[in-house]
C-alpha cells in the first residue's frame, strides 16, 4: 500500500526534488549517446518550474528522469536524482512503482497515444487513487467527476461513461491531466499539456491547474514549447539546448532580461508573415453541409466554405466546433447527411468507397500527431514508399528514388531511408508525414493541427517547407488549428467556427480586423501574451474565478 500518511504536511518552500550532475544517454546505431549531458535542478514544494527548449533540447527525456524513470533504450550514466529523500537512481522498481501515479504523476503530450481505447475515461481516470488505495471507487469517482468539471470538460457528470475515441483531442488532454490529479500528487510532470487544446479552452485549463497546484502545494515541472502559456505557470524557467542548461532565472526576469543570446533568439522566433493572396479560382466547394456521428445531434450545421486554388485557408475554433468533423465529411470518413462537397467543380462522392483511385490521389492529409499517425513498425523507405507504389505505380529502384526525392524536398537527406520514427524527433517525423502526403502528388491537402505539437523553432520550420512547397507545386492547404499565430503567418483566407457552425469567414485581413463578432473577439483575446499576469488579469477582465 502507498497511502500517503495523514499528518505529512506539505511545506511550501521546502525542497522536494534535487537533481545533480544528471547525465542520461541513449542507444543509437549500437553506440550510447549523451542526451542530456550533467544538468542540475532544484525544486521546492509549492513551485513551477519551466523547461523550455528547442526539440532534440532534452526537455521531456530531464522530466521523465524527475520520475526516476528513463525511456527504453536510455539509460542515466551519471549524477543523482533526490526525491523527498528517496534516491530515484538507486530505488528499486517496486520502490520506483509505488510512487508513480501516488505521489508523482506524469501528464503526456499525446493523450491519444497514452489512453487505453478499450477501457472507459472514468475508469482510467480512478484507477491509480483505487490501486494505491488513496481513496475507495465511489469517492474517487466523485472526485473525478469534480476534476472534469473544474478542468470544464462538458457534461462532467456523464464524460468518464465515454471511451478516448468519442472524445475530441482536446477533451481528452484534459481527462489525462484530471488522471494525474486525482491522486493530487507531490510532483507533476507537465509535458507539454495544452498543446492539443484551443485558446478559450487552455485559459480555463491553465487556470484550474494553477489553482490546483497552487491549493495542494504541489511542486510541478512544466514542459512546453510555448513561451506564453509558461509565463503563466511558472516561477522559474530553465532554457535546454542539446542536452545542456542554457541559463536558468525567475520567470520576470528571464522574459525582461535573458542574458544568452540563444535565449532571445526563442524569445523573438515567430518572424514568418505571408502576404494574403486571394482567388476566384475554387478547388473545393462545401455547400450547406450537415454531419452527425449519431445521427440525432449534428457536429456540423449548414456548413458552406471554399477553398481557392494554391491559396491557404485556414480553420479556426474551440474543441469540438466541428474543425476536424469537416476534415473527415471533406475525406469521405464521415458521409455528410445533408449538402453537397465540390472538387474541382465536379460533386465529390460522399463516403470514401465511392471514390475513384485519382480523386483519393488528389485530397491528402496530415494528422496533428505523427507519433499515432506513422506506424512505430515501419521504416520510411516503405511510409513514403506505399502512397508512391500504390497511387503513381512506382517499385524498386524507381520507388526509393521516388522517397529520395521527397525526402530532400522535406529538406532531409536519403540517410534517414531506413530510419523507424522512434529514431526521429517530433519535427522531423512530421516532416515524413507531409512527405507521405506529397508523394500521393495532390491538388489539396488538409493539414490538421500539423505544429501544435511542435516548438516554436520546429514550427516555423515546417510552415516555412509548406509556404514554400505551395508556391513551387500550387497545393491548395485547408489549415486546421487553435493557434491563432500560425493563422496570422500562412493564411489568404480565415473560417470560424463555433458549435458545428461557421460564424465568421473570409479575407485574412478583414476576419483579423475589428469590430469583431463576439466569438471571434473571445478567441482572439485568449491568445496568451508574454506577460506573467496576463492570464490573471484576463480572469478578472471576464469575472472569472479560478476554480476554488
Amino acid at each position: 500500500m502507498s497511502k500517503k500518511p495523514a499528518d505529512k504536511k506539505r511545506v511550501k518552500g521546502e525542497t522536494l526534488l534535487e537533481i545533480r550532475g544528471l547525465k542520461i544517454e541513449g542507444m543509437s546505431d549500437d553506440v550510447w549517446h549523451p542526451i542530456v549531458k550533467g544538468v542540475d535542478l532544484t525544486l521546492k514544494r509549492g513551485e513551477v518550474l519551466g523547461l523550455i527548449g528547442e526539440s532534440g533540447a532534452g526537455k521531456s527525456t530531464l522530466g521523465l528522469a524527475a520520475m526516476g524513470y528513463t525511456k527504453p533504450g536510455c539509460r542515466i550514466s551519471g549524477g543523482t536524482i533526490m526525491f523527498d529523500g528517496i534516491d530515484l537512481v538507486n530505488a528499486s522498481d517496486e520502490e520506483r512503482r509505488q510512487l508513480m501515479g501516488s505521489r508523482i504523476a506524469y501528464v503526456a503530450q499525446s493523450a491519444a497515444a497514452s489512453f487505453n481505447p478499450a477501457h472507459k475515461l472514468i475508469d482510467q481516470t480512478v484507477e491509480t487513487a483505487v490501486r494505491h488505495h488513496i481513496m475507495p471507487r465511489d469517492k474517487a469517482e466523485a472526485d473525478a467527476r469534480d476534476l472534469f468539471r473544474r478542468l470544464q470538460l462538458p457534461k462532467p457528470d456523464t464524460i468518464g461513461e465515454r471511451y478516448p475515441h468519442q472524445v475530441s483531442g482536446g477533451q481528452l488532454q484534459r481527462a489525462m491531466t484530471a488522471m494525474a490529479m486525482s491522486c493530487r500528487p507531490d510532483l507533476i510532470i507537465f509535458d507539454e499539456p495544452t498543446t492539443a487544446l484551443d485558446v478559450t479552452t487552455q485559459v480555463e485549463v491553465l487556470a484550474a491547474m494553477r489553482d490546483i497546484v497552487e491549493q495542494f502545494n504541489t511542486s510541478a515541472i512544466y514542459i512546453t514549447h510555448d513561451l506564453a502559456v509558461v509565463a503563466q505557470m511558472a516561477h522559474r524557467i530553465m532554457v535546454l539546448r542539446y542536452g545542456n542548461e542554457v541559463e536558468e532565472a525567475p520567470t520576470r526576469e528571464m522574459l525582461k532580461s535573458p542574458t544568452k543570446e540563444y535565449t532571445k533568439t526563442l524569445w523573438a522566433v515567430r518572424s514568418l508573415q505571408k502576404p494574403e493572396s486571394l482567388s476566384d479560382d475554387i478547388i473545393l466547394r462545401i455547400h450547406n453541409v450537415d454531419a452527425s456521428y449519431s445521427g440525432v445531434v449534428k457536429v456540423l450545421d449548414n456548413v458552406t466554405v471554399q477553398v481557392p486554388r494554391g491559396r491557404t485557408v485556414s480553420v479556426v475554433g474551440e474543441s469540438g466546433s466541428g474543425k476536424s468533423t469537416l476534415a473527415r465529411a471533406i475525406t469521405g470518413l464521415l458521409p455528410p447527411s445533408k449538402g453537397e462537397i465540390y472538387f474541382n467543380g465536379k460533386p465529390l462522392p460522399r463516403d470514401l468507397k465511392g471514390r475513384d483511385k485519382d480523386t483519393l490521389r488528389k485530397i491528402q492529409m496530415i494528422y496533428q500527431s505523427a507519433d499515432t499517425a506513422l506506424n512505430p513498425k515501419q521504416r520510411v523507405r516503405d511510409i513514403i514508399g506505399r502512397p508512391i507504389e500504390f497511387y503513381l505505380g512506382l517499385t524498386g529502384q524507381a520507388r526509393d528514388r521516388k522517397v529520395v526525392e521527397l525526402l530532400e524536398m522535406i529538406e532531409l537527406n536519403e540517410s534517414f531511408i531506413d530510419r523507424l520514427p522512434g529514431e526521429m524527433s517530433g519535427g522531423q517525423k512530421q516532416r515524413i508525414s507531409i512527405a507521405r502526403a506529397l508523394a500521393a502528388e495532390p491538388d489539396l491537402i488538409i493539414c490538421d493541427e500539423v505544429t501544435s505539437a511542435l516548438d516554436q523553432i520546429v514550427q516555423e520550420e515546417i510552415l516555412s517547407l509548406l509556404m514554400r512547397l505551395q508556391k513551387d507545386m500550387n497545393i491548395s492547404y485547408l489549415f486546421i488549428t487553435h493557434d491563432i499565430a500560425t493563422v496570422r503567418a500562412i493564411s489568404d483566407e480565415i473560417v470560424v467556427m463555433y458549435q458545428g457552425k461557421v460564424v465568421q469567414q473570409g479575407p485574412k485581413s478583414k476576419v483579423l480586423s475589428p469590430p469583431y463578432p463576439a466569438y471571434t473577439e473571445l478567441l482572439l483575446s485568449s491568445v496568451p501574451e508574454m506577460d506573467p499576469d496576463w492570464l490573471t488579469r484576463l480572469l478578472e477582465k471576464r469575472g472569472v474565478k479560478a476554480p476554488a
